[in-house]
Formats: structure tokens, C-alpha cells, sequence
């Protein structure tokens, strides 16, 4: 089999979603058993000039769902960042999974090559399929999926190595 840019993005990134997913809802659990308000998790960030749990989970979709795009040479599907409750954000990544899910190998050929332009206020970012893969898309995503496990178990959820990397096959 040839490795592919397809088979070292799309299912490793809906995967690290849902489990995402279920630390998200240990977190709901834990806010019901304890007596927390959601919105203290919700908005809990690890220092105020970092984003809240919320938006953590907003961004590793974004991330996730744009890097699989660009490289399968699709258009990223847009979202709504109108969530507020943690089974909004459940809602998020199932959305954010079946568009991954959608997307085929065949897709993703020569997509090491593909040129992938970023244009962000200020600065513009060129890359090629490869390099955006592992310049750009992978660090973020797993930067905004580590800090959301981060707020939750510096906020006392009970999670640990074993739920941030789930099931491993």
C-alpha cells in the first residue's frame, strides 16, 4: 500500500475528534455529578489571553475539517461558531466527522504537491500539500484538541493519556 497524504490525515483527525468527543461528554457528566455549571467549563481558558474551552473545540474542527479539505481539493464546508453547550459542541464534530468521512483516497492524490495558499489579515502562507500537513494543519489541531484536555483536567475532570488517545488500533 502507498501511503498517502489521505490515510496520515482524514482518519486520524475524525478519530482524535471523537475522542475529543468523549472527553467532552465526561466533562457534561462531571458538571451534572458535581454541581457545576456548564459555562464554567465551557468558558474556562488556561490563561486569559487563551481561548475558552469553547472555542478550543471550535478551532480543532476548523482545523480539522479545512486541512482535509484543502488537501482532497474541496471546498471547506463553513459552521457556524454559535455553540454554547457542550451537546452543541458534540453536534460540532459529528458535523465536522461526517464531512471527513465524505472524503475519499483518491481525492488526495498528489496532494503532497497541491498548493495551499492561507491568507490571514497581514500575512499570506503558501504551502504545499505536504508542508501544510505537517507545518500547519497537524500542530494546530492537536494544539486545540491538547489545550481542551488540558481546561477540562485542570478543571478536575478525571481524564488522563489513555482518553486523549482512545482507542488505539
Amino acid at each position: 500500500m502507498t501511503l498517502s497524504l489521505y490515510h496520515v490525515s482524514a482518519p486520524e483527525l475524525a478519530r482524535m475528534l471523537g475522542n475529543l468527543k468523549a472527553i467532552l461528554q465526561k466533562a457534561e457528566a462531571h458538571a451534572e455529578a458535581k454541581k457545576i455549571e456548564p459555562d464554567a467549563l465551557l468558558l474556562a481558558r488556561l490563561y486569559p489571553d487563551m481561548l475558552p474551552l469553547l472555542r478550543q473545540v471550535q478551532v480543532a474542527c476548523d482545523n480539522a475539517k479545512g486541512g482535509a479539505a484543502r488537501l482532497a481539493g474541496v471546498a471547506v464546508p463553513a459552521h457556524e461558531d454559535n455553540e454554547k453547550t457542550f451537546a452543541d459542541l458534540g453536534a460540532r464534530i459529528d458535523k465536522t466527522v461526517a464531512f471527513i468521512n465524505t472524503l475519499q483516497p483518491a481525492q488526495f492524490e498528489g496532494a503532497e504537491d497541491r498548493k495551499i495558499e492561507l491568507t490571514f489579515p497581514g500575512i499570506t502562507l503558501n504551502f504545499t500539500g505536504l508542508t501544510y500537513l505537517n507545518n500547519f494543519v497537524l500542530p494546530n489541531f492537536h494544539f486545540h484538541v491538547t489545550t481542551a484536555y488540558a481546561i477540562l483536567r485542570h478543571n478536575g475532570l478525571e481524564i488522563g493519556k489513555g482518553d486523549y488517545l482512545g482507542n488505539i488500533r
